[in-house]
Order: C-alpha cells, then structure tokens, then sequence
C-alpha cells in the first residue's frame, strides 16, 4: 500500500474532502463570503434557531396563549410552527430563533424572499425529511426548491 494516497475506508469514511479534493467554502459557488455577514450561516445556528424557534411555539403559543396539551394535541405545536414561520418569514426574512441566532433567510438575489417560495419553503420544512437532505453549499431540499439561502445578518 502506498504512504502517498489515502486509504480507501479514508475516502469512504472521510467523504471527498478526506481524499484531497477541494471543494471551496460553502457559498462559494454562490459568490458569498467565506465568513461574517452575508456568509452561508452554519449548521450550530440553524439549529440553534429551530430549538428556539420551537420552544416558542410548543411553550409560549400552545401551552400557555392556547391552552393546549401538546402530548394531547401533537399536531397543535407543527401548526403553529407552520403559521408563525410563514408569516415571520414572508414579512421579515426571518423567525425569533433565525433573529437571535443572528441569521435569516435570503433569496438567491439577496433580498427577502417572496411569498410563494416562502410557502414552498415552510411546507417543505415541516415535512422535516426534506431539511435534513442538503448540499455542499448548506442548503436543504426546502432551500433549493424555493431557491432560498439561509444567510448570517
């Protein structure tokens, strides 16, 4: 075996990274910075901003404004998931968790997204599946569908 190349279990293991093959920073097929404002916002702030997200929604909207048992009701907190991240989203750029993680999300163009793609996007995003499907540029299936970006502020 030669010293020179990586092993194959590297290459399967590692993905195409691990075998020396450069792929850029995320965004940069974009033309996005590689860091700071108007960067491809990483997956710790996603996150981030869907636990947040989602504590409003099952916390502060079901349990307390609605009265609501989500373990009685699990379709109760996904609703109002669904209706605040389309209207925050669609008027804003961005939810309360995509705020205070600093991040929102952008059209392709770099503005706030439309309407449709918005809908598109939450929709998508509810079905979980397709957020959890993304490319080499951080973008999910509900992302490139709606031709949307998540960007940090």
């Amino acid at each position: 075996m030669s010293s020179k190349g990586p092993r194959w279990t590297q290459t399967w293991l590692g993905g195409i990274r691990s075998a020396g093959i450069d792929l850029g920073y995320p965004g940069e097929r974009l033309g996005l910075p590689e860091e700071g404002s108007g960067s491809i916002a990483g997956w710790g702030r996603r996150i981030a901003a869907l636990v947040i997200d989602w504590m409003i929604c099952t916390w502060a909207v079901v349990q307390l404004l609605l009265r609501m048992n989500p373990a009685e009701q699990p379709w109760a907190p996904a609703v109002v998931f669904a209706v605040q991240y389309l209207i925050l989203v669609g008027f804003m750029g961005q939810t309360f968790g995509h705020r205070l993680a600093g991040i929102r999300v952008a059209a392709m163009d770099g503005g706030n997204p439309r309407w449709l793609p918005v809908l598109v996007r939450t929709l998508l995003l509810c079905l979980a599946v397709p957020a959890l499907i993304w490319d080499r540029d951080h973008r999910g299936v509900h992302d490139r569908v709606s031709n949307t970006m998540v960007v940090r502020m």
